[in-house]
């Protein structure tokens, strides 16, 4: 793995916006990823002030706290409540009287331009967190592959042009590294998951995983401590033309977990994991085959990149694959499908030789 990384890698900084087709929705209502949300982003971004919220070092976080006018601002708690109920308990509102949306705050940065709802209960002072943001194709595609072909469940709902999204837990790439890596001296561990992880993304195209676009999830066992890494951005989904942009390994921001990697773990070893990552994915293909195939055959269809990233990519995968199938791709759906039936037939026939 390379341990300079590559500071050269650059995302589109105004990502264009595609819209949900009606395949993709439906879709989308054949899952139950649908509902009829009493609030939309639209209606959120009509808040009538807002006030920088700064972290407890006096930091910008570039989230905002918003408010509403009196009259509406009990009809959008309502309705986020319903929301709350539907991503949660499939829309049970029995026994909701204890909760109560405590904020809304709106993020200035990136291309979703969230909004983050906390919601309380009352009851014994406990807290949890989703998203309303505008829906994007490539997003959602992102999000469906994340549920299918990732160790990770994924939870969100679309109306519209309205995305819902649970909140993920974990703590951010970024501030594990300032302030947690030091307390934790298993740094084999945080390596060992990072190979996945970084396996993971360029499998299934997810582009753009610097530090603060993904989490640490930390489970202690036994004497130890596991780690998972989490993507908790999901924007960049088959969306850059550069293939390196799929492998966090090349990014900047990343350089320090680059490091654990080659300051720890042996080649052979990367090369293990890897395998291991690529095997893995491949039983979770077989096992939601169906369900895949049908996003694929939506996605293969769909236009989800500029025509130029699509043709730059392709070129770029050929000559890491050598995949004859690269060469007829002419959606980033097909070199997505490609590289995942090439995943498949490898495992199939590492199998077969056993």
């Amino acid at each position: 793995m390379n341990p300079t990384g590559n500071g050269d890698i650059k995302i589109s900084k105004k990502k264009i916006h595609y819209p949900i087709n009606d395949d993709l929705m439906g879709y989308l209502d054949e899952f139950h990823r649908t509902m009829k949300s009493p609030v939309l982003y639209e209606d959120l971004m009509r808040f009538t002030d807002h006030w920088p919220i700064l972290d407890s070092q006096g930091k910008d976080t570039l989230w905002e706290g918003v408010m509403y006018h009196h009259h509406e601002q009990d009809e959008i708690n309502s309705g986020l409540l319903k929301i709350y109920q539907r991503l949660r308990s499939d829309g049970n509102e029995e026994a909701t009287h204890h909760l109560t949306v405590d904020s809304i705050d709106y993020c200035t940065f990136g291309n979703s331009r969230p909004f983050r709802i906390k919601i309380r209960n009352l009851d014994n002072d406990i807290h949890d967190y989703f998203y309303v943001k505008k829906a994007d194709a490539s997003r959602i595609y992102g999000l469906e592959l994340e549920y299918l072909l990732s160790p990770n469940r994924v939870y969100f709902l679309v109306y519209k042009n309205t995305l819902i999204e649970e909140h993920i837990s974990g703590i951010p790439g970024d501030v594990f590294l300032d302030r947690y890596v030091n307390e934790y001296s298993n740094k084999k561990r945080i390596a060992k998951e990072f190979v996945k992880f970084n396996e993971r993304c360029f499998l299934r195209l997810l582009g753009d995983q610097r530090s603060y676009n993904f989490v640490i999830e930390m489970t202690p066992d036994f004497d130890e401590v596991k780690y998972r890494i989490r993507s908790i951005d999901f924007d960049q989904q088959c969306y850059e033309g550069r293939m390196n942009t799929y492998k966090p390994q090349f990014f900047r921001e990343n350089l320090d977990y680059v490091k654990f990697v080659s300051e720890n773990i042996e080649e052979s070893s990367i090369i293990q994991y890897q395998k291991e990552e690529r095997s893995l994915m491949a039983k979770r293909m077989i096992v939601g085959a169906e369900r895949l195939k049908k996003l694929m055959a939506i996605m293969k269809e769909d236009t989800i990149a500029p025509a130029e990233k699509t043709e730059q990519l392709k070129h770029e995968i050929f000559n890491y694959l050598h995949d004859n199938s690269l060469k007829k791709c002419q959606t980033m759906g097909d070199i997505m499908d490609v590289i995942l039936n090439f995943t498949l037939r490898n495992y199939q026939s590492e199998l077969s030789e056993k």
